[in-house]
């Protein structure tokens, strides 16, 4: 989502940040092409808790790329396409410092711990693409290990102030914590509700952007308000699972569209209910179920009001949004 909708933690490419955590020791399989030449980093701890890494004193590390499966999970295997949960860490070969991942961001009070949700295929912001695409063919729950210098798993990304050479080896861990085939063109079906008294009107024409229409002579709302317009009987949307949405977003001010996902190449997936969207988001799509299409009204101060700089700032949000599956 545009205009800083994701907030997203350190990363190591060329966005000011460290880097990742990563651990390896291999009970599963080895991706890399032939026997290695060198060490391969040791992983230990169970999956769904923070590894710990260790690089064998004695020797150099492998010269070439190692993809490992540290611990195998179960389940379909991951499509190039599927979308996926993850929690993630990365050092570098001989030094036990964390650069960066998932565990550094400590969960708060009853607030799910921040993770990565990606789609594979795509560009992200806090993994390399060789990294995030060694989940590829793996199944949930795996913990993989991937090896290699960062010049070849970061090229030309690589953060010139991480203090990082090419050469320099990297360890990342990646564990699957949830994966989900969907369709970029996916839509909810079925007869949508009359909007509510003082609630826009929704417009959806199919493969396209919602359209709204802000009910005229009536004053923004000063707190969130919410409708769902189409019921599913899927599953219920938990904290801190990924939503795979499609979603359009316009200003109540003057009506007009700022974002959508059918302008990216369709269904568009966000880790809900842990501050890592804007609150009206966390507030009002937690306890929705897969198959809903629910309409948000969303105050500056649950929106980008926080963010002086964003364009928004000022403005109420509405969203339009097919919840199609979680991750």
């Amino acid at each position: 989502m545009n205009y800083n909708t994701k907030r997203r933690i350190a990363a190591l490419l060329a966005v000011p940040a460290l880097l990742f955590t990563a651990a390896c020791g291999s009970d599963g399989d080895s991706d890399s092409d032939g026997a290695q030449a060198g060490a391969v980093a040791e992983v230990d701890g169970k999956v769904g808790e923070k590894p710990e890494i260790s690089s064998p004193k004695d020797g150099e590390p492998a010269g070439k790329t190692v993809i490992e499966t540290v611990s195998k999970g179960s389940g379909a295997a991951i499509k190039a396409s599927d979308f996926v949960r993850l929690d993630w860490t990365v050092e570098k070969w001989g030094d036990d410092k964390e650069l960066g991942g998932t565990w550094q961001a400590a969960a708060s009070g009853d607030t799910p711990r921040r993770q990565s949700v990606e789609q594979l295929g795509k560009p992200s912001q806090q993994l390399p693409a060789k990294v995030l695409d060694a989940v590829k063919g793996k199944k949930p729950g795996s913990r993989i290990l991937v090896q290699g210098t960062a010049g070849d798993l970061i090229g030309e990304g690589l953060n010139p102030s991480s203090g990082l050479t090419e050469k320099d080896v990297l360890i990342w861990v990646l564990d699957v914590a949830g994966a989900a085939t969907v369709d970029a063109k996916a839509e909810v079906k079925g007869e949508q509700a009359a909007p509510a008294a003082g609630m826009p009107e929704v417009s959806a024409p199919s493969q396209k952007a919602a359209t709204v229409t802000i009910p005229k002579n009536t004053k923004a709302p000063k707190d969130l308000k919410q409708q769902v317009l189409i019921k599913g009987d899927g599953k219920k949307v938990e904290a801190g699972q990924g939503l795979v949405a499609q979603y359009t977003g316009v200003k109540w001010e003057d009506g007009k569209k700022f974002d959508s996902s059918w302008d990216h190449g369709g269904a568009t997936a966000f880790q809900i209910g842990t501050g890592s969207v804007v609150a009206g988001w966390d507030q009002g799509l937690v306890g929705k179920n897969v198959g809903d299409r629910v309409l948000l009204v969303i105050p500056p101060s649950l929106g980008y009001g926080a963010s002086p700089d964003s364009e928004l700032a000022k403005n109420t949000l509405v969203f339009v949004v097919d919840i199609l599956d979680v991750v």
